[in-house]
């Protein structure tokens, strides 16, 4: 069959689907597409790049094969060709060539600090940990786009970052940017307002590796997100790496989210759960060499047991313990726990364990009720009546 009635037949299906998925779906997915010809049954379709023809066949191939029937009278198949010239159908405000150098993304928006050997491993996070590191080796050519989702406080701006200072550790020439979606969201405002849209796609468009933060907050602004659309098809079609980060996963995404979802669903989607105790006591460890505060295992027991699910506040606990004997000028756990064990002979009248008497006075502090301390002297006897060590007063 001749070209023109492949092109004719194409477009009668596009507009026959668009009443079906909708006139935003019609414009991102299907307008820029072109029929090439319709020879031996299949009709060939020109597409801008390999995203695009991926999620045509993943979303739309099975009813547009029922369409194309039902047109034509005769089974047709669809074959896709990459055409990079079909950028001229896509909207003006697609790819901006002009690169940015290096200094354009100084290296303060990464946290030094947050590194892949900072990064304590457990259950919860082990496969995300796993594939930001492949990711930060070699960017683009996998896991592309990565996505990142889990509750508050787990890790997810560590990794983010890890990646990013990873990859410039790696590739010192490449253009890193990390950000977050509302940082992204008001860059763009200013950039309309200033009439200097050209030099913000520059800036996103020409990176090797975009890195934002809680993507979520990008929904329901449609300018906004239409411009990340467009910048993470410059991206992709780059094959430059993209990687964000969500509260919840894109499925769990509303209906209404559905340009976004179609973009964050394509690639490597790796979720983080709160740590197991093993690795909260990790981390509390890490953290205290870190900080250079010596705390005894059982102190790290009892936090660990106290704050399960986010990481943050695990962390904070540390840093509060640490201040708390900084300003009470009270000597560090273990070092009261030496001293007492050293002193102590048979006829000196018991005292209280240096765990017991360091965390009780803790807790008194941020927790101020005698239950609280009633329950926390409990739990010290328990502990020094299993070790056969120490023996609390009533």
């Amino acid at each position: 069959m001749k070209t023109a009635d492949g092109v004719e037949l194409w477009a009668q299906t596009v507009e026959r689907l668009r009443s079906e998925i909708g006139d935003e779906n019609a414009e991102l997915w299907l307008k820029p597409v072109e029929a090439s010809s319709l020879e031996g049954g299949v009709l060939m379709l020109k597409v801008p790049n390999k995203f695009f023809s991926d999620g045509i066949k993943e979303r739309y191939q099975k009813r547009l094969l029922a369409v194309l029937r039902e047109l034509s009278g005769a089974e047709i198949g669809l074959d896709f060709r990459v055409e990079r010239d079909l950028t001229r159908v896509l909207p003006s405000s697609d790819p901006v060539p002009e690169a940015s150098p290096q200094s354009d993304f100084p290296l303060s928006e990464l946290n030094p600090r947050y590194t892949f050997d900072s990064f304590v491993i457990g259950e919860s996070n082990r496969l995300a940990r796993a594939t930001a590191e492949s990711i930060s080796k070699s960017p683009g050519t996998q896991y592309n786009p990565y996505v990142i989702y889990g509750g508050v406080g787990l890790g997810k701006t560590h990794i983010m970052h890890a990646i990013g200072n990873a990859i410039r550790r790696h590739h010192p020439r490449s253009r890193v940017l990390y950000t977050t979606s509302e940082q992204f969201v008001n860059e763009f405002i200013a950039a309309v307002q200033n009439n200097s849209i050209d030099s913000f796609r520059s800036r996103y468009r020409s990176l090797d590796c975009l890195l934002i933060d809680d993507i979520q907050f990008l929904i329901a602004k449609d300018r906004s997100e239409q411009e990340f659309f467009h910048t993470f098809n410059a991206l992709f079609d780059s094959r430059k790496q993209i990687v964000v980060s969500s509260d919840r996963s894109p499925k769990e995404m509303s209906p209404l989210e559905q340009r976004l979802v179609s973009r964050l669903e394509w690639g490597f989607v790796a979720d983080i759960k709160p740590p197991d105790l093993e690795t909260r006591i990790a981390i509390l460890r890490k953290k205290a060499a870190h900080e250079g505060f010596t705390a005894p295992d059982d102190v790290i027991l009892f936090i660990a047991s106290s704050v399960k699910t986010n990481v943050r506040a695990l962390e904070g606990c540390l840093i509060r313990l640490k201040a708390f004997q900084a300003m009470t000028g009270a000597p560090s756990p273990s070092t009261t726990r030496a001293t007492s064990s050293r002193i102590r002979s048979p006829s000196t009248t018991p005292r209280p364990c240096a765990s017991r008497r360091y965390s009780a006075s803790w807790l008194s502090s941020t927790r101020s009720t005698s239950r609280t301390s009633r329950a926390t002297s409990a739990r010290c006897r328990s502990r020094c009546l299993a070790r056969s060590r120490c023996t609390c007063p009533a």
